[in-house]
């Protein structure tokens, strides 16, 4: 069945067609009859199973059908996501489907000055995508007036649940009318879910369709039984195989760790966790997208809303701690029915962690015990000749005050980090406004070491976070911008955490470990 015999309006199916997409995935094959018909849904998949279109068909389908013009302050159609990263990307499957129907949108978080968000919904918007935390933040300044929604959708609930947004999310819901259309979108089911459900929807129609609890089939799963001191070149080896790679740590100190130890190896690597500024966690993953990054090295932050459908590989470096985390962090592969293969790392200590994770998760991984680079089973799991073309590294036209787009400034450049964060500033800048950008560097060109997003310029020790660069004399201080350089700027080991620590965390690659 295809999307027309679904009921998607015409000029919907001609938008979907000319970016490729023919065939409804299971979760749409199943759902769009009765969202497009205006049930409540309540839809259970796992990330990757095309929720999005599920609920964005029909969201723009009924908008267009009611020709209502937007209203100052007032939006009409919801959509809550946890996280930035999957704002970000509902709002890009969402734009060509609402400019062919003459609808406008807004997307709304935190992390960046809130002016051009108050200005757009002032002028009035149709739809807004948003994280309830900065969502809550301009109702209350009377910016968001939720009383003429007409359709409000939950994305990934259960993530929303596992961050502890659901007392937000109970009280943006009672602010939008009952009357309303309300699709709840979720990769597991729990209490806390259905309380939601309970509350907010009426006679919802479900549907399952590749559940978090059911790996897909195309999926290949292995643990690597390895030594902790062959770790990182493990990695180095797996990750510079050709195509992009995405390896998960348990902390933001080891992605960030990890990040500098791939680069300084040569493979081309962005980091992506909670300790970024919003504009670079945006610039790296742009950097992954385009492929001038071929690493994308996160925490469980992207293990939901990250989508790049050719990530053929996806490493757990750190096994998560829970069999749900597995599920999601695994998702990054094997999307829109394509192959793909996920790789466990274990240490001794860590075997019955990984046997427990793995008997919860409901698969049986083939485990081999990995004695280094070069053996047959990383050539088997990730083909192709190795290739190390350099780290990434961040270069700033001037040596004072350089300031990176992860938040490191130069000292004294207090004004100038709040200046840049009202305007939204893309990308580390100098005090002369010279844009900092990207460069290969071939391995070991670096003597300073590196930071997460790529290697640290030595020039007066300054360091940025998440690849902007910060230098000039007294040193910079990077790490989301709150940590203090040591005795004239030396280099803690194996880098530095964010917030004035070193990390001691259990993250296997803190410390330089």
């Amino acid at each position: 069945m295809n999307f027309a015999e679904l009921g998607v309006p015409s000029s919907l199916v001609t938008i979907l067609e000319q970016q490729g997409i023919t065939t409804p995935t299971p979760i749409q094959a199943a759902t769009l009859p009765d969202s497009l018909a205006g049930r409540d849904v309540l839809g259970r998949g796992r990330t990757g199973s095309g929720k999005t279109y599920g609920f964005l068909l029909p969201l723009v389908a009924r908008l267009d059908a009611s020709k209502l013009p937007a209203m100052p302050r007032k939006p009409r159609a919801l959509i809550l996501a946890p996280t930035r990263e999957l704002v970000g990307q509902i709002h890009a499957s969402l734009l060509p489907l609402a400019k062919a129907s003459g609808l406008s949108t807004v997307v709304v978080y935190g992390g960046v000055g809130q002016g051009p968000q108050t200005t757009a919904l002032k002028k009035g918007v149709d739809i807004v995508i948003a994280c309830p935390g900065r969502l809550e933040d301009l109702m209350g300044q009377g910016y968001a007036d939720l009383s003429a929604v007409e359709v409000t959708i939950l994305d990934e609930a259960d993530h929303m649940a596992d961050l502890g947004f659901l007392p937000g999310v109970r009280r943006i819901m009672d602010k939008t009318p009952r009357t309303g259309q309300r699709m709840l979108f979720s990769a597991t089911l729990d209490k806390a879910i259905d309380v939601l459900v309970k509350r907010y929807l009426t006679n919802p129609a479900t549907h399952e369709a590749d559940s978090a609890q059911s790996p897909v089939s195309t999926m290949s799963h292995h643990v690597l039984h390895v030594s902790r001191d062959q770790r990182v070149p493990v990695l180095v080896d797996l990750t510079s195989a050709p195509g992009r790679t995405v390896v998960f740590t348990r902390t933001k100190h080891g992605a960030k760790a990890l990040a500098r130890q791939l680069n300084k190896s040569g493979v081309p690597s962005v980091d992506l966790h909670g300790n970024l500024s919003q504009n670079a966690r945006t610039r790296n993953m742009e950097m992954f997208h385009s492929g001038k990054a071929t690493t994308l090295v996160a925490t469980d932050i992207a293990a939901r809303g990250i989508h790049v459908d050719d990530v053929a590989l996806v490493i757990h470096a750190d096994p998560p701690t829970e069999h749900k985390a597995y599920l999601h962090r695994s998702g990054r592969t094997a999307r829109a029915g394509a192959e793909g293969t996920v790789i466990t790392l274990m240490t001794d200590e860590q075997q019955r962690d990984v046997r427990d994770l793995t008997r919860q998760a409901g698969i049986k991984p083939t485990t081999t015990r990995i004695t280094g680079p070069g053996h047959a089973m990383l050539e088997q799991l990730a083909p192709g000749v190795r290739s190390t073309p350099g780290g990434l590294v961040v270069e700033v036209s001037t040596s004072t005050g350089g300031r990176g787009g992860g938040g490191g400034r130069s000292t004294g450049a207090n004004a100038q980090r709040k200046r840049a964060r009202a305007t939204g500033e893309t990308g580390g800048r100098s005090r002369r406004g010279n844009p900092t950008s990207y460069t290969s560097e071939t391995p070991g060109s670096s003597a300073g070491g590196s930071t997460a997003g790529g290697q640290r310029r030595r020039s007066g020790g300054g360091q940025g976070a998440g690849a902007g660069a910060s230098q000039g004399a007294g040193g910079g201080q990077g790490g989301g911008g709150n940590r203090r350089r040591r005795s004239g700027g030396g280099q803690g080991q194996g880098g530095a955490s964010s917030g004035g620590n070193r990390a001691h965390s259990a993250s296997s690659f803190s410390r330089g470990r």
